[in-house]
């Protein structure tokens, strides 16, 4: 894992991403401790509605709103 300070990130930055696109992991420093990572992106796999009919609730109780949540809200 290569270390370069925040200067060189800054004026080298194309080709930091070029090695990191090629898999390499690179640590950004100031003064010699390490603040930031330079990772490749790992996207996450959203599926939307892959929980639908699987979840389940009771209509009656998510119909009427709860007094006690409105009146903390309300401050009443």
């Amino acid at each position: 894992m290569a270390m370069v300070n925040v200067h060189e990130a800054k004026s080298t930055l194309s080709k930091l991403l070029q090695r990191v696109e090629a898999g390499e992991r690179i640590v950004i420093a100031r003064a010699g401790r390490p603040v930031a990572d330079l990772v490749p992106h790992s996207p996450a796999d959203l599926v939307a509605g892959t929980a639908a009919g699987r979840l389940e609730y009771d209509a009656d109780t998510f119909d009427a709103p709860d007094e006690d949540v409105v009146r903390l809200f309300e401050g009443s």
